[in-house]
């Protein structure tokens, strides 16, 4: 194994990681898929919505599915403004469900695009609070920093409208993220192949957080597979250091010593 593999890891909040796979369980056919999945991946932190969890009904709920070692992330899908963001955060905590939080706060019905400004509320409230949070945004570079000082522990920039699979539509936008920002960045939202979760990760992208692109898959547990092994591919790359790209041709091997006719 590379020794890049042993050495670099994630660190976020006080938790240390080796994988940057981050996955979204909201759109599994059946919920006994995500165990599979989860272990096809390698992934260990998984997101759920808190209005899935019923721990009345076992089949039903979907921390049922979930390896006791993974990091629970829950999110507050369903919030339409910071009050009811942190009333879901505290009633995940109050569950048990950990101190880990991505913070969702959709009002935009069509296109689904977070409330950056009830974002940052949130955010200040419950950072406050000791939870470690995480918050989903639109990029945008001056808020992100507003979270960053508001205390997120990580920031979660979309990378195209949730579950469109229409990849890195805000690749200028997080790539100015990566490079000002003093925190993990990890995309999350329209990654829809794994080529495109390696190209963030060779961007210098901390992690991706995948959900539709597996779930939608016509073989979800291969495709977990394979967003695994682009996100480590991606990770790799960006360690490495590309090469610089050039406008013009450049040749690999001198231009000189060539055999001519008659020689």
């Amino acid at each position: 194994m590379p020794q890049t593999e042993l050495t670099d890891k994630l660190v976020i909040g006080d938790k240390e990681l080796k994988s940057r796979l981050f996955l979204g369980t909201g759109k599994f056919a059946t919920n006994k898929l995500i165990p599979q999945v989860m272990e096809a991946s390698g992934c260990q932190v998984v997101t759920v919505a808190v209005r899935r969890v019923d721990p009345d009904f076992a089949e039903e709920d979907v921390l049922t599915y979930l390896s006791p070692d993974c990091i629970l992330m829950p999110n507050t899908s369903g919030a339409r403004n910071a009050r009811e963001a942190v009333r879901i955060a505290r009633l995940a905590r109050a569950a048990g469900l950990g101190n880990w939080v991505k913070i969702e706060v959709i009002t935009d019905n069509k296109y689904l695009l977070p409330d950056n400004y009830e974002t940052l509320k949130a955010t200040e409230i419950l950072a406050g609070e000791g939870f470690v949070v995480l918050p989903y945004m639109s990029p945008d570079l001056m808020v992100a920093k507003q979270l960053v000082e508001a205390g997120a522990a990580a920031v979660m920039p979309l990378g195209a409208p949730i579950g469109s699979n229409r990849g890195l539509r805000t690749k200028e936008l997080i790539r100015i993220m990566i490079e000002e920002i003093d925190r993990p960045i990890i995309v999350d939202a329209g990654i829809g192949r794994p080529s495109e979760a390696a190209e963030a990760m060779e961007m210098g992208a901390a992690a991706v957080l995948v959900n539709t692109a597996i779930a939608t898959a016509a073989d979800p547990v291969r495709m977990a597979a394979a967003f695994g092994q682009a996100v480590q591919a991606g990770r790799q790359a960006y360690l490495a250091g590309l090469g610089p790209t050039r406008l013009y041709a450049s040749a690999s091997s001198p231009l000189t010593g060539f055999l001519r006719e008659g020689e």
